[in-house]
């Protein structure tokens, strides 16, 4: 302890000191003489030995008297050393001026007692305490015998102590026994006041302050003192782990990890056990490294394409499922373990091990894993104590996972969007790994890449014919009806108000409708809206103030006006409604059936909604953490789009009665049967193809949709039919065999087309099959 929190500024025992047998032999010389007890017999005996040897009468300076007397000296200390705890008990004398001890027993010398018989300084206190304790001991005799103040109960003294033997620290409470130290007052005593006595109490830390009122010098100690020294290793290294384990970063730092480690072999006085924590993602099923080292397993450390990983793998799950700890005393000859899991723990030389389910209320949090390279060690009364400590490492656990948890999902929110289901578990390694560098550098660390490779890509797209063309068509219409409108009101003013700017504004309109019918473009729109914002309507306010026969036809004009937009929006809200309602049949269908796909196997999926709804879907075994990859489940997937764009086709035309703009939807699908790389663009935060082979896939996927039939005018896409893009025979061959299964199904007609398409820009070669969907 610190000097500031124990004061005493003195370097030796203040007060005069002598070692003496005198008390204990007082202790027996005061047996009543007519009990015929065995007391009474060991105090005639005392008393008889006692006439020759004089000298321990006296203060004793030379501790080999009493080797001389030693008959003697054993029969004083049966009173405080019952022959029966002599094998048992760590029981010592002390001198009160030196810390040697003249009588212990072999336990006590064990623990506490160096060559010369003077006491080792435990581990936990220092030179400084040590004296304060022993002076503060003093006083409170003082107090006790002068004062008739009887002192509270002194604080719990833990000594920590080396034990050599098993090469590992141990803690004993102390427990001290002043009986047969007698103090004497050497001077008259100063009077103490009750408030005296108080503020000596209050000061208990502060032995200065009791030296100046009760100076040392008043008083001389003789006897000695007994310390019982109670091993309670076992409810210090628990309160201690308890403490450890209720800070916030004790599974996170290696180091400190280790200090745990070192604190459950105290526990079972082991000096080489192991001891590994697997923690367990509940969300994913497995056993993984939540990251910063929370996942301290020393049998899942191998490597997991290794033979023995899956063994490992398996004693992990079936502990999981049952609930049971594993007890295994001797790994070399067991029949408990998997095929090469044996041999990989003798590698490891670990003969002998338990494993232990850490559970978080209901929930399976991770293993706990004891490990001794002795056979042995650890047996089921082993478990009893496990149980002692267990729940703590579970609540350390789940909180350093929620810790962890907490700081993943940061990283993912500042670096990436709204993750995909699927692919969450790569992004999440890639934050873990991030403050996994972090940790271990002062500098900034950068987000590793996230690439998947060698995954397949579908894309499908049902585009609504001529969007662009109506959407015009809409925009002009509505541009016409607002001008004429306009003009009608200029034209009625000019008749009733001969100003000259009326006839510029009329002109103005007229000319913006000649060139509406040679086409509108967007700019424009915008422009002829202006104009009428900012020229024609402020004048139709001062007309209605100054010609009321002109109300009723700027009201009209007025009406004819969308109340939110300021603009005339019949027709393209007509469109856009109609739009609208064939991009959220068609987005919610393929979400439902979407969901559906997903059960069929992980995939990455995303949906873009413009003038139709696209999506793509990327499939392979490196977008998914668990479940193998088979081409089969490409297939099964290819076969699912294409059964969905056939009822997307049913869908939009069933829609067509419904809108107000006969929009048409045309269908596409894009095979692409080599497996590419995507990559998350972190400044863009979406996912692309990786790598210039694979950009021909974007650039097919933009251009396709507008590519005609070769030799023709005829667009490849049309309503009513779906048309699959290839580059190969064999793929052609796939879908040939898919569309031959749904025309079984009465869901396509007979009539396939196979057709060449004119060459894109930076793209030739491409083909199609074109099927009609019976709706």
């Amino acid at each position: 302890m610190h000097s500031q929190e124990y004061q005493i500024s003195v370097s030796t025992f203040p007060f005069k000191a002598l070692f003496s047998l005198v008390p204990i032999i007082t202790y027996w010389q005061n047996e009543q003489s007519g009990c015929r007890s065995s007391f009474s017999l060991c105090s005639d005996e005392i008393k008889r030995q006692l006439k020759a040897a004089p000298e321990l009468l006296q203060p004793i300076e030379d501790l080999s008297v009493l080797e001389k007397h030693h008959c003697l000296i054993d029969l004083l200390m049966t009173a405080i050393f019952p022959p029966a705890t002599q094998e048992v008990e760590a029981i010592g004398t002390v001198g009160p001026l030196y810390d040697a001890s003249f009588y212990y027993t072999d336990l006590f010398k064990q623990i506490i007692l160096n060559d010369h018989n003077h006491l080792k300084r435990p581990l936990n206190i220092d030179e400084n305490r040590m004296l304060f304790n022993r002076v503060r001991m003093i006083y409170f005799l003082v107090l006790e015998k002068f004062y008739g103040v009887q002192v509270p109960h002194e604080e719990f003294l833990i000594y920590t102590v080396p034990d050599y033997q098993l090469g590992l620290y141990r803690h004993f409470n102390v427990e001290i026994n002043t009986q047969f130290l007698e103090i004497n007052a050497l001077h008259t005593l100063p009077e103490l006041a009750e408030s005296d006595i108080q503020f000596l109490l209050d000061n208990i830390r502060d032995m200065d302050t009791w030296m100046q009122a009760l100076p040392p010098e008043l008083f001389e100690i003789s006897g000695f003192y007994t310390l019982h020294l109670v091993d309670v290793t076992v409810q210090e290294v628990l309160s201690s782990l308890k403490n450890d384990l209720l800070e916030r970063d004790v599974m996170l730092a290696p180091d400190r990890f280790e200090q745990l480690q070192e604190k459950v072999r105290i526990f079972f006085k082991r000096p080489h056990l192991q001891l590994g924590v697997a923690a367990f993602h509940k969300n994913r099923s497995t056993f993984v490294n939540f990251g910063n080292k929370i996942n301290h397993s020393f049998l899942l450390q191998s490597d997991p394409d290794s033979s023995s990983y899956a063994g490992f793998k398996s004693i992990y799950d079936n502990l999981v499922r049952d609930g049971k700890p594993l007890v295994i005393k001797d790994v070399s000859v067991t029949q408990m373990l998997p095929d090469g899991v044996r041999e990989e723990m003798l590698g490891m030389g670990i003969k002998n091990i338990i494993l232990a389910l850490l559970r978080y209320g209901d929930e399976p949090i991770g293993i706990l894993e004891l490990g001794s390279p002795n056979p042995g060690d650890l047996d089921n009364f082993s478990l009893a104590k496990m149980d002692q400590f267990l729940p703590l490492f579970a609540v350390a656990v789940n909180r350093n996972s929620e810790e962890v948890e907490s700081r993943v999902q940061a990283v993912i929110r500042e670096k990436f969007t709204a993750i995909h289901p699927v692919l969450e578990w790569r992004f999440r390694e890639a934050a873990l790994n991030m403050l996994n560098r972090a940790n271990q550098t002062n500098g900034p660390v950068e987000m590793e890449p996230i690439v998947f490779p060698d995954v397949y890509p579908l894309y499908a797209v049902a585009d609504v014919r001529s969007s662009s063309t109506e959407r015009n068509t809409a925009i002009q219409g509505d541009l016409a009806e607002h001008l004429h409108l306009a003009e009608r009101i200029l034209k009625k003013a000019i008749e009733v108000h001969t100003l000259p700017i009326l006839d510029e504004l009329r002109f103005s309109v007229s000319k913006h409708l000649r060139q509406l019918k040679k086409g509108v473009l967007l700019q424009d729109g915008i422009l002829i809206f202006e104009m009428l914002r900012t020229q024609v309507e402020p004048m139709f306010t001062f007309l209605e103030a100054t010609h009321e026969d002109l109300i009723p036809f700027i009201q009209n004009y007025r009406n004819a006006m969308d109340p939110q937009l300021g603009i005339l929006y019949k027709r393209r809200k007509a469109f856009e409604e109609s739009l609208t309602l064939i991009n959220e049949t068609v987005s919610k269908y393929i979400e439902e059936e979407e969901l559906k796909a997903q059960e069929m196997y992980p995939h990455y999926f995303e949906k873009f909604k413009t003038d139709g709804v696209e999506f793509n879907i990327y499939v392979g075994s490196s977008l998914e953490e668990k479940q193998p990859f088979d081409i089969m489940f490409l297939r099964n997937l290819r076969l699912w789009q294409l059964m969905v764009m056939c009822e997307v086709t049913r869908l939009t035309a069933a829609l067509k009665p419904q809108l107000e703009v006969p929009l048409e939807t045309t269908q596409l699908i894009l095979m692409h049967s080599q497996p590419l790389a995507i990559r998350f663009r972190q400044d863009e935060r979406k996912f692309d193809v990786d790598g210039a082979y694979n950009i021909r896939y974007e650039i097919v996927k933009k251009r396709v949709d507008k590519a005609y039939v070769r030799g023709t005018d005829e667009r490849l896409t049309q309503p009513g039919k779906i048309a699959i893009v290839y580059s190969q025979a064999r793929e052609a061959n796939e879908y040939l065999e898919y569309v031959e299964y749904l025309q079984n199904k009465n869901i396509l007609t007979d009539d396939v087309e196979q057709l060449e398409i004119e060459d894109l820009q930076g793209v030739s070669g491409l083909k199609a099959l074109r099927v009609k969907v019976k709706c």
